[in-house]
């Protein structure tokens, strides 16, 4: 019998989003591949990895909030337009990494389509209403799918080059900090298909690796629409674990059996304990700045002892999927 979890949604995938599936689904409950979240240029999450470890992770995360079309700069604070422009071109990283044949994966913090201000990807700064954007025919529909295009249109040459990209829009869905998930579980899910149909039937991007990050059943668009699932742990600082009850948790949501990642986590894994209870979390990601540039979360000595595991994947052990 085939392993469900190793076959793409989209009938169209390019091989390489098979050959990076059937890789993290192989790899599953014996070895964690580690990853890390960047959101500028110099990348100094990566510098610091290797400077404390001198290896690199296997899995990059860049931001693409300021490709967002609908950023307020008229009608916003120094906070924000600091991170817009420190994660400017974050693309130009990326295509980079791809060089290297790492695994990539996208973060968008998309700033509402319609109105709002500041950091309008926070429900508190945008009025923009997820329930109107779902409906055909709405300025906010109108509005999501002109945003869509644009971003279809730079995930394009990614494509042309078969890169593969674990795609993980909507992240946090569950939540109500963000405008896509402010309105509940049904907007949400409406969200994730249209976009799902447009970038696949419309735009036909064959090299996304699609990953639904949420902790909460009802927030579950399909299977027949998910490559992925994975949800996102800010354990208390210093508190590394195997996070074995969130995992179970998630194992439950899929009708079918899907690969399950650490989307986002504060602190680092215990990889050891992971290994050791055979939870099957195929990456994690720790968050950028202070999760990593100091000792706030995690302290450097454990770092090294993670990357210096037999059960990580860091960049010199990753074969080459693509």
């Amino acid at each position: 019998m085939s392993d469900q979890r190793i076959i793409p949604t989209n009938k169209e995938s390019q091989e390489c989003v098979k050959s990076v599936m059937k890789y993290l689904a192989e790899i599953s409950g014996e070895r964690i591949v580690t990853g890390q979240h960047t959101q500028t240029i110099p990348m100094e999450e990566l510098q610091k990895i290797r400077e404390v470890t001198g290896k690199e992770p296997a899995l990059l995360g860049f931001e693409l909030l300021s490709y967002s079309p609908n950023i307020n700069e008229k009608d916003t604070d120094e906070a924000c337009m600091t991170e817009v422009i420190e994660n400017r071109d974050t693309l130009k990283c990326a295509w980079d990494w791809a060089e290297k044949k790492g695994l990539i994966t996208f973060t968008w913090h998309w700033f509402s389509p319609l109105g709002g201000r500041s950091k309008a990807f926070y429900s508190e700064h945008t009025d923009f209403d997820a329930s109107k954007a779902v409906t055909p025919g709405t300025p906010e529909y109108e509005a999501l799918i002109s945003d869509m295009d644009h971003m279809a249109g730079l995930l394009k040459p990614f494509c042309e080059k078969a890169v593969p990209i674990l795609w993980r829009p909507f992240h946090e869905m569950d939540g109500t900090w963000f405008w896509w998930g402010a309105k509940g579980a049904e907007p949400a899910k409406k969200l994730w298909r249209i976009m799902y149909e447009r970038f696949t039937t419309v735009h036909h991007l064959t090299n996304l690796i699609w990953v639904w990050n949420a902790g909460k059943a009802e927030f579950y668009p399909g299977d027949e629409v998910v490559d992925i699932v994975s949800v996102d742990i800010y354990p208390p600082a210093h508190e590394h674990k195997s996070c074995k009850e969130e995992y179970h948790t998630m194992e439950q949501i899929p009708a079918q059996p899907k690969i399950i990642l650490l989307g986002e986590i504060g602190v680092l894994p215990d990889v050891e304990a992971i290994h050791r209870e055979k939870i099957g979390w195929a990456s994690y990601m720790t968050w950028s700045k202070e999760f990593c540039l100091s000792e706030e979360q995690n302290t450097f000595e454990v770092l090294k002892q993670v990357y210096d595991s037999p059960w990580v994947v860091t960049k010199e052990t990753l074969p080459v999927l693509y």
